[in-house]
């Protein structure tokens, strides 16, 4: 339907139609949609690529890729269960599946709400997981596998509600995303994406529109 539009035109397109997704209320459901009907029948954790069942996934927890403590500072709701108390906007955005993904619970933790960046010289703390932290920075660099996935995320966070990334960060993200387009998996749950919750991550669809992005 969109095919031979200009990519400034789809970029409008897209921005007009979407409006925030409407149909999870809430983390407490997006969390049970996650688990049940995105990866009914397992996959592999973002960061570091380990296999999981849909029976077995001690250790894993989601991670928020646009972290939910950045989300609070701009829509200046207070903390994050005040926020889920007092605005609804604020549990929409944190029940987004685009934002979610299957992460070992250690890396989600250290990874915290830490920027992505690139680190020179940066111990592994985790052998068998290319996961790089620098705590005194406040920054994590994830393997390359993975970065094209969360500069997408990143940006359609950024774009469907308004959210701020940083020039210095947005330019970092867009390079990644150019050097990790969107595999086959990443198409696929675009689409269950879409079907569970009604909006889709249109950077997964036409990775030219990121050109368009401005920080």
């Amino acid at each position: 339907m969109l095919r031979g539009l200009s990519l400034y035109t789809l970029m409008v397109l897209w921005i007009s139609v979407t409006a925030d997704q409407q149909r999870i209320p809430d983390y407490e459901q997006a969390r049970a949609l996650f688990w049940g009907e995105l990866y009914t029948r397992g996959g592999k954790t973002l960061y570091c690529g380990q296999t999981f069942s849909a029976k077995y996934r001690r250790g894993l927890n989601i991670e928020h890729i646009f972290p939910m403590s950045w989300v609070t500072n701009e829509l200046k709701c207070g903390k994050r269960k005040q926020c889920r108390a007092k605005s609804e906007r604020f549990n929409r955005i944190e029940a987004d599946l685009h934002n979610l993904y299957p992460s070992r619970q250690d890396i989600n933790d250290v990874r915290s709400s830490f920027r992505f960046g690139m680190l020179s010289g940066e111990k592994r703390i985790f052998a068998d997981c290319d996961f790089e932290v620098d705590e005194r920075k406040r920054v994590v660099e994830p393997r390359p596998a993975s970065r094209g996935e969360i500069a997408r995320a990143m940006f359609y966070m950024k774009e469907e509600y308004g959210l701020t990334i940083f020039r210095k960060s947005g330019e970092l993200l867009k390079k990644w995303h150019f050097q990790d387009l969107p595999s086959k998996h990443e198409k696929w749950r675009n689409e269950r994406i879409e079907k569970i919750q009604g909006t889709r991550n249109y950077f997964v669809d036409d990775p030219k529109l990121v050109e368009l992005i401005e920080f």
